[in-house]
């Protein structure tokens, strides 16, 4: 009984944060993430009836939290670059990043639905504070910092998917993960190779 009430105090909390819509201190990947830690089977007892417990393990689905967090800022800042890059290149990969990402992150949102998942509803606050930033830039320092960040995201994105191949437990997920990696390695060397023709 008290973990129904504990779950159910901490599922009214959340809202509460989300209602209140000060983005700055309302982090969606943590949001998503703490949703997912109650849904867990290992923390939900055989009274609570309150949420679908998820399909997959508490790792795998912070896995898909950051995953789809990061997928969604690959759409956004591609289509700043889509508006406000000046070099045809940086224009360019601001496309392939909106239509790639988003295929990618349909898939994503698919599977998470299926395994009782959620996913963040926006940006983390890290990147909004990328996007806001970016914003403010225009023409070739746009261009040149929207890179950069490309190519430090990437390295990201691949560090994260090559541990995800070797430590997802769920199937569905690796199979996802290694059909997505060599997508994100060829986005990184494109990244590098374009941020070399704006030195």
């Amino acid at each position: 009984m008290k973990k129904i009430l504990l779950t159910l105090a901490m599922a009214c909390s959340i809202v509460a944060i989300q209602s209140c819509g000060n983005g700055a201190k309302n982090d969606s990947k943590e949001t998503a993430d703490s949703i997912n830690e109650a849904k867990a089977p290992e923390n939900m007892d055989d009274n609570q009836v309150s949420a679908t417990p998820l399909s997959v393990s508490e790792e795998d689905a912070k896995f898909v939290t950051e995953a789809a967090n990061g997928g969604m800022a690959e759409v956004e800042l591609g289509k700043l670059a889509q508006q406000k890059a000046q070099h045809a290149d940086v224009k360019a990969f601001g496309d392939m990043m909106v239509n790639d990402h988003s295929k990618a992150n349909e898939e994503l949102t698919t599977l998470a639905q299926a395994k009782s998942i959620t996913v963040p509803a926006t940006l983390g606050t890290e990147q909004q504070k990328v996007k806001d930033d970016l914003s403010k830039k225009t023409g070739r320092e746009f261009d040149k910092a929207y890179i950069d960040d490309m190519v430090e995201d990437h390295e990201k994105d691949v560090k994260l998917f090559e541990d995800a191949s070797k430590n997802l437990k769920d199937p569905e997920l690796k199979a996802f993960v290694d059909k997505t990696l060599p997508t994100l390695r060829a986005h990184l060397e494109h990244s590098k190779t374009v941020r070399d023709k704006l030195k």
